[in-house]
């Protein structure tokens, strides 16, 4: 009896094991990715000793690996490393890089709607820039638009509002614009080119040289802490808020549709669980970076602004001249314009009587 019974049990164990190994042989056969180890390179348009830009793209590659208990390992590059810095876009979505870190904006002149995913001129705040993306329908309107060019975005950073430039004399009125030539990121560079403004997109590591050179007349890039360290401060010395043209500003982990979809739904949820907290711990350093930076740009003798009522005024009746156009001219860009106005006008009742002026 006993050994009937031992014979029994070592066949309930073959048994088993002979399931196991056909139900992994029939997952493998049925594409279930399981326990793969990812190993991407990926491209960035900020260096990685930028604050927050760059330092956001480096501490997200050691969450994600820390997060996947090693499973995701991402590379980060510097800038040009593998590809120039406003070439990401091509070279991910052709799969010559796995991923690329970047904001949408630099993309304009590619897919003029995606800007709206990097920032809106006299738009939200944090707050409501991510409540329209992720529960305004947003975040699926992005990644439709990307799906056609093989990427997939994920939402992986945002930051406070920006400044809004440096000049080297003091601007007085709009006409004190008229005729420089500026680096200017996004649709606010769309704005100042129709008061005027010849402005131009620089990658952030050629910004300095062009404006030390007198290749460019002024220039902005980001917000005190990080223009800070990019020394703008010692060719200009009139620096001017609000960043009427960003208000907030996300970034984008840029990753090859392929690979995104070769991955398993475990390591997907990881990637984008690791960006969401991406986003809290960029936003975070953002804010508290700032006050301590504008006293050290005030003790290095810039003047700090606030453009007059009437000059902010002007921009923004251009922005609704130009998006206005851009929507006529463009599809997407008026589905996106039209969701986000949509979201904003029924959030106005709540932005009104919820929060303190």
């Amino acid at each position: 009896m006993k050994k009937n019974l031992i014979t029994i049990l070592t066949l309930l164990i073959s048994t088993i094991f002979l399931c196991s190994c056909d139900n992994s042989s029939q997952n493998a056969e049925e594409g279930v990715k399981t326990n793969k180890v990812i190993k991407w390179k990926m491209a960035s348009t900020f260096p990685g000793n930028l604050s927050i830009l760059g330092e956001g793209a480096i501490n997200f590659t050691q969450r994600v690996d820390l997060i996947s208990n090693g499973n995701i390992k991402i590379k980060f590059f510097e800038p040009g490393a593998l590809v120039p810095p406003l070439e990401i876009f091509d070279a991910v979505s052709s799969g010559a890089v796995d991923a690329g870190w970047s904001t949408a904006g630099y993309w304009a002149g590619k897919i003029p709607a995606v800007q709206f995913f990097t920032a809106i001129p006299f738009g939200p705040n944090a707050s409501e820039f991510l409540a329209w993306y992720h529960e305004g329908g947003g975040k699926e309107l992005w990644e439709g638009i990307y799906a056609e060019h093989n990427l997939r975005p994920v939402q992986c950073g945002i930051i406070s509002p920006e400044a809004s430039g440096w000049f080297r004399n003091e601007i007085t009125s709009v006409d004190d614009l008229k005729g420089l030539k500026m680096r200017f990121f996004g649709l606010g560079a769309k704005v100042l080119d129709k008061i005027g403004v010849s402005t131009q997109l620089l990658a952030g590591g050629d910004i300095y040289p062009a404006l030390e050179l007198g290749t460019i007349d002024a220039t902005e890039f980001a917000m005190p802490s990080i223009d800070l360290e990019l020394g703008f401060y010692q060719v200009a010395k009139h620096y001017y808020f609000p960043g009427w043209h960003q208000p907030a500003s996300a970034l984008e982990l840029l990753i090859n549709l392929d690979k995104w979809n070769a991955l398993s739904d475990s390591q997907k949820a990881q990637i984008e669980t690791t960006c969401t907290e991406s986003v809290v711990k960029l936003l975070t350093m953002a804010e508290s970076r700032q006050p301590k930076a504008l006293e050290e740009l005030k003790s290095k003798g810039v003047n700090l602004h606030r453009w007059p009522d009437e000059i902010l005024k002007t921009f923004e009746n251009a922005w609704y001249e130009v998006v206005e156009e851009e929507a006529a001219k463009n599809e997407d860009f008026a589905r996106v314009w039209d969701s986000l106005s949509e979201f904003r006008k029924s959030y106005k009742t709540w932005k009104n009587l919820g929060f303190v002026d």
